[in-house]
């Protein structure tokens, strides 16, 4: 029932939204944000705590950690025009957070379970250096997404926001799983399974502040990116989290409340690396030559532009070594279309 209402409360999101990407025109409110003079605040990106909350911080994120979960409830950091910079590789190498005393999720709860290791905080915003990079790859920020959610729209929407924070100067971003108590779960430590993600991305420098909040199912979509945009309030109620509650009351209720699609550019997101087809694609030929099944064992069903190792099993149970461009990322023999 819960996940009922949670799914028509997203749809009258997207009903509400429906007159504001028909129109080009800026509402009151929106015009009032220009009016907003940005003031030094630390920390802008962190939510409010909850009780028993704690925040924990790494060199270019911090997070909350939900154990019931086994996965934080929110990543939050800022991301630069400089930090866009790729300086560093991807490291591949999943790691227990050293910061979270009640241990974190492992490889093994992830193996054969049809998910994803899917970050939170993508390692392409922390590239910027090898311990930022090698902290992204922490199961903290790790939460067991749908392969065909993760490498195709979700991917999209990180490349996206990493256009917007050199186009802005600076973005701040806070984003995580929607965490209830009647979820799935996965592997011997029960990861949670969530049936939505958010993302919540402010702009707080002159000219134009501004605002936008997403909210996806855990599952694929070939909707365009705007049709899961919300306000921040809307994602509030969703979440049941108070993003950006350390700005001055007035400026978090006109940012908060204000949705301009018009504002954002939405098309050519920045890639993690020049000329890659698909960041995604190399981590799974990367995972045929290292032999971790642990990356995903389900099919991504998105269309690849170059060849990907087949998602299915053998029948000794280890992963088919053959390559497909099939969409539904199985070989010929495993029924690839």
């Amino acid at each position: 029932m819960k996940k009922y209402f949670r799914f028509l409360f997203l749809i009258l999101f997207h009903l509400s939204l429906c007159k504001a990407q028909n129109s080009e025109t800026k509402s009151a409110d929106t015009l009032s944000l220009s009016g907003i003079k940005p003031v030094s605040i630390k920390n802008l990106e962190f939510p409010q705590t909850k009780p028993g909350q704690k925040i924990i911080s790494h060199n270019a994120y911090s997070f909350v950690y939900n154990e019931t979960h086994e996965q934080s409830e929110w990543v939050a950091y800022e991301l630069t025009k400089e930090e866009t910079v790729k300086a560093y590789e991807r490291s591949n190498k999943f790691l227990p957070d050293p910061a979270v005393e009640t241990n974190t999720a492992s490889n093994s709860d992830y193996l054969k379970s049809g998910y994803d290791k899917g970050h939170l905080a993508p390692a392409a915003d922390m590239a910027s250096s090898e311990i930022t990079m090698t902290e992204s790859f922490y199961f903290s920020n790790m939460s067991p997404q749908d392969p065909a959610f993760n490498r195709a729209i979700w991917k999209k929407l990180e490349e996206l926001v990493r256009k917007w924070a050199v186009e802005n100067n600076s973005v701040y971003i806070v984003t995580g799983p929607v965490l209830s108590n009647d979820l799935k779960t996965i592997g011997a430590e029960k990861i949670s399974v969530p049936d939505y993600f958010y993302k919540i991305i402010l702009d707080y420098t002159e000219p134009g502040i501004k605002a936008i909040a997403f909210i996806f199912p855990n599952q694929p979509s070939h909707f365009p990116l705007k049709n899961f945009a919300v306000t921040i309030d809307s994602a509030e109620k969703f979440t049941g989290i108070d993003f950006f509650s350390a700005l001055p009351d007035e400026q978090e209720k006109l940012i908060e409340s204000n949705l301009c699609l018009s504002c954002w550019s939405w098309e050519n997101g920045i890639s993690f690396s020049a000329g890659a087809d698909s960041l995604r694609t190399k981590e799974v030929e990367k995972n045929q030559t290292e032999k971790d099944p642990a990356f995903s064992d389900s099919p991504a069903k998105i269309q690849n532009s170059t060849s990907v190792q087949c998602s299915e099993l053998t029948k000794k149970g280890k992963r088919c070594q053959r390559m497909t461009k099939a969409s539904n990322g199985k070989c010929y023999q495993h029924g690839g279309n």
